[in-house]
């Protein structure tokens, strides 16, 4: 039973180039390979199938015949293909592997412009970015959108779009804080082992103020966790402040229930970044959404 159907695949390229050597550099093969598949057609067939002539070549009669098959069968294939395409879109999800700031406040807002972007589910995983850059070389997730540089072999990053810490209140603040006077607030922070603490703690100490130095009232593990504790805290006793991603509290700040102020001297801004494995840099899905993701400067 004949089931190398590359070899009818070779036979209907010689017919539609009418050439045993266009048909070699169609297919990117040497032509004395070309030669043997469809001397290997005809011994299975036993019969001729082809005549060589010196401006192309023809077909016999069982040639034709075997023409007219093989194009059935090519259709049924290329018909078959698209089914299975079908089948694997449907049970494929892309996998975004996202940090806290990134996966709760930024692409909940562009996430179904990127399913459309590229016709395919896609699912966002929030997570630390130490354990989303390990899910990424895992191949548990298939891009990461990260807010703090850590940076890997194997791994190429992009830099994406400027963020930006503000500090705000669930109270009026003055416009621009006098650095010496961020000692008179409570603070909420987070965790020391965490990058926007670090960050914290690296602009600070370009102005000699140290954060042990501040009245900490609360340490949290994530963006969420200060804007949610700052929006609760008494207006009664010491104002409460933090340092958060402007993204996190956009809405709050519109709706008058948290209020921002700029620190004198001291701007606070960070890159996002794309990130993806080397091997995976001429992927299809990755250069479609990364190209996508990277056009979206503004959200």
């Amino acid at each position: 039973m004949l089931k190398d159907f590359a070899k009818l695949g070779t036979f209907l390229t010689v017919v539609k180039e009418r050439s045993f050597s266009k048909a070699s550099k169609k297919l990117g093969v040497s032509q004395p390979a070309v030669t043997q598949q469809i001397k290997w057609l005809e011994d299975y067939l036993d019969t001729r199938i082809v005549e060589r002539k010196k401006n192309g070549i023809t077909l016999t009669k069982s040639g034709e015949e075997l023409y007219r098959v093989a194009l059935r069968l090519d259709k049924c294939v290329v018909s078959v293909e698209k089914e299975i395409i079908k089948i694997m879109n449907k049970e494929l999800t892309f996998v975004i592997g996202a940090s806290f700031t990134v996966g709760n406040f930024v692409l909940p807002t562009c996430i179904n412009d990127i399913k459309i972007a590229i016709d395919n589910d896609v699912l966002i995983q929030v997570d630390l970015t130490e354990k989303i850059l390990e899910q990424l070389l895992d191949k548990k997730v298939d891009l990461a959108i990260i807010e703090s540089p850590i940076f890997l072999d194997n791994i190429i990053y992009r830099e994406w779009i400027e963020d930006e810490f503000v500090l705000f209140s669930n109270q009026p603040l003055p416009k621009v804080v006098r650095p010496e006077s961020l000692k008179n607030y409570g603070w909420v922070c987070r965790e020391e082992e965490s990058h926007t603490r670090r960050l914290m703690a690296e602009i600070f100490g370009e102005v000699g103020i140290e954060c042990k130095s501040f009245d900490i009232k609360a340490t949290v593990t994530s963006p969420t966790a200060i804007k949610q504790t700052v929006l609760k805290s008494s207006k009664s006793e010491k104002q409460t402040v933090a340092l958060i991603s402007k993204q996190v509290v956009e809405d709050e700040i519109e709706s008058g229930l948290l209020f921002t102020a700029k620190i004198k001297g001291l701007t606070f801004k960070r890159p996002f970044y794309v990130a993806y494995l080397k091997d995976r840099k001429h992927d299809a899905f990755i250069e479609k959404v990364t190209s996508f993701i990277m056009s979206r400067r503004r959200f």
